[in-house]
């Protein structure tokens, strides 16, 4: 069994998506109570965190063509610093939504369900358009 599969809980049964999530996000949030961080946990200073991570992760494709970025994966150095940026990106992510209550999963599935609304699936007659649009 690999990371990407489903984890056996603690009683031996498979674990789903969400009890994963949840079960990484508590270790998170026991990390940083173990070391006295939560003072420093406030949703403003995980918000920079978040923002200077997700900074670091465009970083390693700035000054990639299109074809060079989409084969990062292809080198083992390259592929390490990728997957470690996600990593630091998502966790703090996951400690700002700890930190004011915010589900994660529910939030993701609510926005995707606004944006099938406000983006249906294009006609002839329809242009194509980008979420940032």
């Amino acid at each position: 069994m690999n990371e990407t599969d489903e984890t056996p809980a603690p009683d031996g049964r498979e674990q789903g998506s969400g009890e994963r999530l949840e079960r990484l996000q508590r270790r998170l949030a026991d990390f940083a109570a173990a070391r006295g961080w939560e003072p420093y946990h406030t949703p403003k200073n995980l918000a920079v965190a978040l923002s200077v991570e997700a900074a670091e992760l465009v970083e390693i494709f700035q000054w990639l063509t299109p074809e060079q970025s989409a084969k990062v994966m292809e080198k083992p150095d390259t592929a390490h610093r990728v997957a470690d940026e996600v990593a630091d990106v998502l966790a703090y992510l996951l400690q700002f939504c700890e930190v004011l209550g915010v589900d994660v999963l529910d939030a993701l599935a609510a926005k995707i369900e606004r944006n099938e609304l406000r983006f249906p699936v294009a006609g002839a007659e329809t242009p194509h358009r980008h979420s940032s649009e």
